[in-house]
């Protein structure tokens, strides 16, 4: 009784948050935004990724941050140096962001800017591996990073995070060589969970795979456009 309790409870919190995720989303389609969730494990280099994709995307697409951290605003801070509207949101206990918390980002966001003239709404949620990637937050797309430090087993051990992944960062690929760290397992235990999933290779330190993933992120966003205004036709 008891268990059967629980996976009720959790599929009604999923079902309300799902359709507070669709509500999000149609506010991003209204308003003509792709919107990417960045997702990892805490120090995989999500903050880092968001300073590189700045400072070189901002000048060519409008771009806002929805700033997900447990208690401070100290990845908020860094992101703001990049003169682009970053809002902050503390789950204080909670380690993910969900469709309740992000529509209050989106709120945020529409009391102090036009979001008419965004292109870019980027989403950095709580650093865990399980939770954010079961709660949607209107995104178009989920985006996961998993670093070369934590190990080939990840994807196995954690697989919903890279099952749902559109795209998969292999980060910190610098350090490759001083670790005990097959690059290719990495890569095949996370077909095995998810054989569609975009890899790229990336190093923030040397800029590998940067180019490439900012090549991803510029077709997320232009497809997302010409869905939309199929849309409206």
């Amino acid at each position: 009784m008891h268990q059967t309790f629980d996976a009720a409870l959790e599929i009604n919190l999923l079902h309300a948050n799902q359709e507070g995720a669709d509500h999000n989303r149609a506010h991003f389609d209204r308003w003509g935004i792709t919107c990417l969730n960045i997702m990892s494990s805490p120090g995989a280099g999500k903050t880092v990724l968001l300073e590189q994709t700045l400072a070189r995307l901002k000048d060519k697409f409008q771009i806002a941050v929805i700033e997900g951290d447990m208690t401070t605003e100290l990845d908020a801070d860094r992101l703001r140096q990049y003169d682009v509207p970053v809002i902050p949101i503390n789950t204080g206990r909670s380690c993910h962001l969900d469709s309740k918390m992000v529509a209050g980002g989106i709120h945020t966001l529409e009391h102090k800017y036009n979001p008419q003239d965004l292109d870019l709404v980027l989403v950095e949620n709580v650093g865990n591996l399980v939770c954010p990637a079961e709660f949607e937050v209107g995104e178009h797309a989920k985006v996961a990073l998993l670093s070369v430090t934590e190990g080939e087993d990840k994807p196995l051990k954690y697989p919903v995070m890279f099952q749902e992944a559109d795209c998969l960062l292999i980060t910190k690929t610098d350090l490759a060589p001083y670790l005990d760290v097959d690059l290719d397992l990495i890569a095949a235990n996370v077909r095995q969970m998810n054989p569609e999933v975009t890899i790229i290779y990336l190093s923030a330190k040397t800029g590998e795979g940067l180019e490439q993933w900012c090549d991803w992120v510029n077709n997320q966003i232009n497809h997302n456009c010409s869905q939309q205004l199929a849309m409206q036709i």
